[in-house]
Formats: C-alpha cells, sequence, structure tokens
C-alpha cells in the first residue's frame, strides 16, 4: 500500500468515526478529563448497553482516536489529537494556521476537571524503521526540522541531555532514566524556569518514547506525564506535541517539513 492510499484510508476512517453522534460525546468525555474506564465512558451514554459503548470505543481506537492504557485492573481511554492534527495540517492550516493553532489549544483551556495524574497520551503510526525513527528522536538532524531546536546527550542511561536553539540557549533539558534502542527512551523534561510565567518545581515531568516495529510501519507512542498538578508547563504541552509529533511523522514519510512554520519565540514561549 502506498503512503497515500495509507492517508486516505486513515482519513476515511477518522471522518466515519467521527460522523456518529454518539461516539463524538465519547471523544467529547475525554476531552474533557483524559484517563477515564469503561464504567465512566458508559455515564454518558446511558440509554446504550456497555456492549454498544465498547463497539463505539473499538471503532474510535481503529481510526486512532482513542488510546487505552491498562492501570491495573483498569482499563483507561484516552483522547488522541494527533490524526485530527494531521487532517488540520493537510487542508485547513493552508488558509486559516492561526484558527488552528486556537482549536489546537482547546483542550488546554477547557480542562477545568483535575485530573489524579495529568499526562498526554499519543499513538501513531510512521513508515519506517526503528532505526531511522529512534536517529529522528535523538540526532539534531531531524529534530531541527520537526522540533525546530538542536538535541546533546550521548543517549547512555544517567546521562544529561539538552534542546537548544541555535544561538545556544536552552530550550529543555533533564536526564535520561531509560535507554534501550531501538525501542524505548524514558528521559525528564525540565526547563529553565520563570516564576512570571508560571514555572516551578511542578514543571518537572518525564516523556516516554517507545517504538513498536509493525509489517513496512512503527508504532510511536509518547507518554508526557510525572506532573505534579495542571501546570503552565502541562497545558503548554498539549499543545506542542501533536504539532512535533505530526511533523515527525511527515519528516520520515516525505522528507519534507510540515506548512506550518513555528517560529523561535513560538517556541520559546511553550518552554516557560
Amino acid at each position: 500500500m502506498t503512503i497515500r492510499s495509507r492517508i486516505v484510508s486513515l482519513v476515511e476512517a477518522i471522518f466515519k468515526a467521527l460522523s456518529d453522534p454518539h461516539r463524538r460525546l465519547l471523544l467529547d468525555a475525554l476531552f474533557e478529563r483524559d484517563g477515564q474506564t469503561l464504567l465512566e465512558l458508559e455515564a454518558r451514554l446511558p440509554k446504550m448497553t456497555r456492549f454498544g459503548v465498547m463497539k463505539h470505543l473499538r471503532v474510535l481506537e481503529a481510526a486512532g482516536l482513542v488510546i487505552t492504557l491498562r492501570s491495573g485492573r483498569e482499563k483507561l481511554h484516552f483522547l488522541n489529537p494527533v490524526p485530527i492534527r494531521l487532517i488540520l495540517d493537510r487542508w485547513i492550516s493552508k488558509y486559516a494556521q492561526p484558527w488552528v493553532e486556537a482549536m489546537v489549544g482547546l483542550k488546554s483551556d477547557l480542562e477545568e476537571t483535575k485530573m489524579s495524574e495529568p499526562r498526554h497520551f499519543y499513538e501513531l503510526y510512521i513508515r519506517t524503521t526503528p532505526e531511522k525513527l529512534w536517529q529522528a528522536i535523538i540526532s539534531s538532524e531531524f529534530t531541527k526540522r520537526y522540533f525546530n531546536l538542536n538535541v546533546e546527550s550521548d543517549w547512555k542511561k544517567g546521562a544529561q541531555y539538552r534542546y537548544t536553539f541555535d544561538d545556544g540557549s536552552v530550550a529543555h533539558f533533564g536526564t535520561i532514566l531509560e535507554v534501550n534502542p531501538p525501542r524505548k527512551l524514558v528521559q525528564t523534561f525540565e526547563h529553565n524556569y520563570s516564576e512570571a510565567h508560571g514555572g516551578g518545581p511542578d514543571d518537572r515531568s518525564r516523556v516516554t518514547w517507545e517504538i513498536e516495529p509493525m509489517v513496512g510501519v512503527c508504532k510511536l507512542t509518547l507518554i508526557h506525564d510525572g506532573w505534579k498538578r495542571e501546570s503552565q508547563s502541562f497545558k503548554s504541552s498539549s499543545q506542542g506535541w501533536p504539532m512535533i509529533l505530526s511533523g515527525l511523522k511527515t519528516l520520515l514519510e516525505t522528507g519534507e517539513k510540515l506548512p506550518i512554520e513555528v517560529g523561535v519565540d513560538d517556541v520559546k514561549a511553550a518552554a516557560r
């Protein structure tokens, strides 16, 4: 299957999933509060059987709009905005980029219900090899093109890493907690804090990259968690990761950057 046919199939699956009002209600529920159990989601559709709710969730999972994660005996459901972001980048961003940026930020602005464990959870499929995807994560040759930042580290457990701008100033930094190339990377995620912008110890967090090879593609799962509260960093990350991961996928599959240009000032603002 060609890249174009894969994209067409993905778009069709997304629109099919969004065409049903019950499935949109389930996405709305996860938009309001991520990480809900099946029992909690059933409450949003009280006239539907558990089997019916499960059936709708399976359609959403097949389209990549919902991701599940085991937590003890429970199965938690998370909203995955990456597929929708890809659709926006393909069409709408050409004509209404400022509106797109505002829409991507809605999730942070509307999250009034506090989660016990603030986290972001993303999953996407990239037509590449695990080795190339790993290099795209740890090499400035790639991060400069989809993250607009350089990265420095020897990528060993316990080592430090830094994401820097071209002028050498630091955007993000941290410690490598676990490294298993080309399958898994776990790192702390920190900033040069500014109290004027809500920074502080609660902004320290953790990023986990997991790469699973499949036939012709790689499944990339990114989990950003470890916050003590819904800090400014937590809110900014919900805007940044969909764009970064979409850019990573586009770069590896086409060799081109996304048409959206993220300026240095924008990246620095998100790092505050």
